[in-house]
């Protein structure tokens, strides 16, 4: 031991103890998906404290020179049979709290562990336990000992992000309970019985607080529940709480604040239902709570059970492009969006087949480096290195039945990393997959500004072609977009006298009353996208006035790779989000060419580019355009460039906010945008800058950072030759400047094949537009905040089913129930 204990001395001073906002990496390798419980567990480095699984403990030596690593390792404790149940494993209980973690909630299986915990030093890998570390020195023994103690001591950065406890009862006190008014009317409650006043419904019965209106809750979403009389009763004289009457016992009740609009606290209850002859502490329960209903919603039979294909036995699949991704609590969002990502040859090739290269120019802090993690992520997926079945130590014979849960991988670095600073990625909170989608899409094109970038698989133009109806003359604008969403057009309906049965027999009360599904054509959803949009307030430039004008969008480009959403959310009459159960005869393939932009038309005059005539009077020339300032500073406020606002207010005449919202909202792509207003007949305005005048020493700042002379050029000229202002405005044109590729030397590839001009706008792949499917992911729930999400994806013509860890061969995937579509291009 004295070899070691002198090898030990020797890099003491590299050595340190863990202090407060240290980040500590103790449960998951920065460069892959090892972990303590892997095979060859986990080595943190005692001086900078990130994690390295065993194939990349080595490198990290090479790499940094530090020797000193704390290993761990951790064996799962076999599971003791209680006699529960006959496979040795209690039953589960159903959940009673809309939770996680916690009694009563969703459970969360608690693994137990045998840990062990030693020091290594490379490049021997020499080993030192807490025993050995006795018998040396006490300066090392202490020094040694306190880093080992503050490492396993600490929290680790993974256990800091995940979620270990949920509950979505936590209510808050209500503002209104302390000193709510209640109406001394006579009122009294029986005790049983309850019926609406309105409607005499029976089920879903309400108690104003304040007047002792007893009346039914809202209608959900599926048509269920109630005729929302106690919501409208709030609306007309502003009571503001009200109590679910068969939820009340001793223990409490369900008590929903209109005004808050939440379910809430009322410290005064037993009170307040006194007040109307209810004595709580005799109350039964006899209705489900809020809480049951959302848990039975989430678990729905009929769209729950038919998207997970709950009702069959599936085939476990494990293997490379196979992986299951744990839950980290609500992102399931995260976990479809990217299985999807990482069947897609651009992000395969981008970050995976370029592994080995990434993770050598990798920072020396690669968990903060964005293109180390999400290669990190796809190799996971794609190696089948995690795609191994949970051993189970408890199950010497294997379990009865095959299941689909994997080792899988754990996200959580990525997690953290693509959601840090968003208000809402941020948290452990339900997402939207779409929104997840376009927010991963912008980080890629931010992160790929120079190279390969493989979100250009989705990128396409959109064409707007306005018609003014009055002058038939029109104007063509070309937008980049990535996703395709597709309208739904209820009233296209195939089965509209079910719909219609079936809602006749819920407003009768009868609770037997079937959900029925409606049946929307795919081809009714591709007619209301295409269809001409009529713009009753369009100024036009032909007239110099206001009046009607239509709109048609047209594909410009079509991508390799097409992602369809479908809008199955939207906002009722109350502004309360609801999800429009539909089911759509989606088709496998698709021929999208009829759709294909023409331009401009043979013969086909344009509105012209020209401004309103300047306000003025007869006798006094006016040097400068006279703008409405209020309407210019309301569109400033909300963050426009102050030149684009006055352009707008100048080019629409001062007919107001609405117009000048239009003008900038077709406008914004347009290259000078935010360049000075220039005035019809002088041949520069306020702020043009020549090129002659550019400063040299400005550009050259610019084209230092990465950009090319003619992005700097053009950063300058729109921001009237300030650095600052220019600055700003590249990096919020980066879509404007994507076809300006930045080579060698600072110089465009324009200006490398010979002075040519960089074609107008972002680049675009285009080809035919016949498509094939090739995944979806479909979405459980009332609202995209809530519920779950599931991918399938289509492997050597065998769909499978993503559903977190279980990874199936899909029996019946419901392509019908989808929200996102991914179609990639049918080669000709």
């Amino acid at each position: 031991m004295a070899d070691v204990g002198e090898l030990l001395m020797s890099v003491l001073s590299t050595i340190r103890v863990p202090k407060p906002g240290d980040r500590v990496h103790k449960d998951e390798c920065a460069l892959s998906f090892s972990s303590p419980e892997s095979e060859g567990g986990l080595y943190v480095c005692m001086n900078s404290f990130l994690g390295l699984g065993s194939q990349y403990v080595d490198r990290h030596h090479a790499r940094t020179g530090q020797k000193a690593y704390l290993h761990i390792t951790r064996t799962r404790k076999a599971k003791e049979d209680d006699g529960n149940s006959g496979s040795g494993h209690p039953p589960k209980k159903k959940p009673t709290r809309l939770a996680i973690g916690i009694e009563g909630g969703f459970d969360v299986e608690q693994e137990q562990y045998e840990e062990d915990v030693k020091v290594v030093i490379l490049p021997d890998r020499q080993e030192v336990t807490s025993e050995d570390l006795a018998t040396m020195p006490d300066v090392v023994r202490e020094r040694v000992s306190l880093s080992m103690a503050g490492i396993m001591a600490a929290d680790s950065v993974s256990h800091t992000l995940q979620v270990q406890q949920w509950d979505g009862e936590v209510r808050q006190e209500s503002k209104h309970a302390a000193d709510l008014k209640q109406l001394d009317n006579g009122v009294k409650i029986p005790p049983s019985g309850w019926r609406c006043e309105v409607c005499d419904l029976q089920e879903n019965i309400w108690m104003n607080l304040t007047d002792g209106k007893v009346l039914c809750g809202r209608r959900y979403f599926d048509g269920s529940g109630g005729n929302n009389h106690a919501l409208l009763h709030y609306q007309e004289t502003g009571y503001p709480l009200a109590v679910k009457l068969g939820t009340i016992t001793p223990d409490g009740a369900d008590v929903y604040s209109y005004d808050e609009d939440d379910m809430v606290l009322d410290s005064k209850l037993p009170e307040h239902l006194a007040h109307f002859g209810i004595d709580m502490m005799t109350m039964e329960k006899t209705e489900r709570t809020m809480t049951e209903l959302e848990i039975a919603v989430n678990q729905r039979v009929g769209e729950w059970e038919v998207i997970q294909e709950s009702g069959t036995t599936l085939r476990p699949l494990f293997g490379p492009g196979l992986t299951g991704m744990k839950n980290l609590g609500n992102s399931c969002y995260l976990n479809s969006v990217m299985q999807v990502l990482f069947t897609i040859p651009d992000f395969q090739s981008k970050y995976v087949s370029n592994i080995d290269k990434i993770i050598d120019e990798a920072p020396s802090d690669p968990t903060q480096d964005f293109k180390t993690q999400v290669a990190k992520l796809g190799y996971g997926l794609l190696s089948g290195d995690y795609s191994k079945p949970v051993p189970d130590p408890g199950e010497e014979n294997g379990a009865a039945e095959p299941r689909g849960d994997q080792i899988g991988i754990a996200p959580q670095m990525f997690k953290a990393l693509v959601g840090r600073g968003h208000p809402e990625f941020s948290t452990n909170r339900q997402q939207d997959a779409q929104e997840f989608l376009l927010h991963f899409i912008n980080m890629v094109e931010r992160n790929c500004r120079s190279g390969s970038n493989p979100s250009e698989a989705f990128r396409f133009l959109v064409e707007e072609r306005i018609v003014c109806q009055q002058s038939q003359k029109a104007k063509y604008t070309q937008r980049v977009d990535y996703i395709v969403q597709l309208p739904v057009p209820m009233d296209q309906a195939t089965n509209t006298e079910e719909l219609q049965e079936a809602e006749r027999r819920r407003e009768e009360g009868d609770s037997s009353a079937p959900t029925v599904r409606a049946q929307i054509p795919f081809t009714a959803c591709m007619a209301a996208l295409s269809e001409p949009e009529i713009l009753t307030d369009f100024w036009s430039s032909a007239v110099q006035a206001k009046t009607t004008a239509t709109k048609t969008t047209r594909f410009a480009s079509f991508p390799d790779h097409l992602v369809i959403q479908i809008k199955k959310f939207t906002f009722g009459l109350d502004w309360v989000p609801k999800k429009l159960d539909v089911s759509i005869d989606v088709p496998d393939t698709l021929d999208l060419s009829g759709l294909r932009a023409t331009g401009q038309q043979p013969g086909e005059e344009l509105l012209p580019e020209v401004a309103p005539p300047p306000l003025m009077t007869p006798d006094v020339e006016v040097k400068a355009p006279v703008l409405d300032d209020s309407t210019v500073s309301q569109l400033c406020e909300m963050g426009f460039p102050l030149e684009a606002c006055r352009k707008a207010v100048y080019y629409t005449g001062n007919t107001g906010i609405d117009a000048a919202m239009n003008w900038i909202m077709s406008h914004m792509d347009d290259p000078d945008f935010s360049a000075p207003l220039v005035l019809p007949g002088c041949s520069s305005g306020p702020g043009t800058t020549p090129t002659e005048s550019l400063s040299e020493e400005h550009l050259a700042t610019i084209v230092s950072m990465g950009f090319s002379r003619d992005q700097a050029t053009k950063a300058l000229r729109a921001t009237s030759n300030v650095l600052d202002r220019a600055v700003d405005w590249i990096f919020s044109h980066l879509d404007d400047l994507e076809s300006m590729d930045v080579s060698e030397g600072g110089r465009s590839a324009a200006e490398s094949e010979g002075g040519r001009d960089p074609p107008p706008g972002p680049r675009v792949r285009d080809g035919p537009g016949k498509y094939e499917l090739f995944a979806f992911i479909s979405h459980m729930g009332t609202s995209t905040m809530c519920g779950h999400y599931v991918a399938h994806i289509k492997k050597d013509q065998q769909w499978v089913i993503f559903n977190d860890q279980k990874v199936c061969a899909s029996e019946k995937p419901p392509k019908d129930l989808g929200y996102l579509y991914f179609y990639r291009r049918v080669a000709e």
